[in-house]
């Protein structure tokens, strides 16, 4: 069985790592956040101070 040489090694590595890059940028960018309340409700205490 003939022995790569280096460059089809290189070659190898960095098809590996660009598809890894891709499936992760995918992976990234794809995901839609969407929250569980549209709408929060805060309760404002209004103090009205009398000095």
């Amino acid at each position: 069985m003939p022995q790569m040489a280096p460059i089809n090694w290189m070659s190898l590595l960095i098809s590996i790592v660009i598809v890894f890059l891709v499936f992760n940028s995918m992976n990234y960018f794809s995901f839609l956040y969407h929250p569980s309340s549209k709408q929060i409700n805060k309760k404002k205490n209004l103090i009205n101070w009398k000095w």
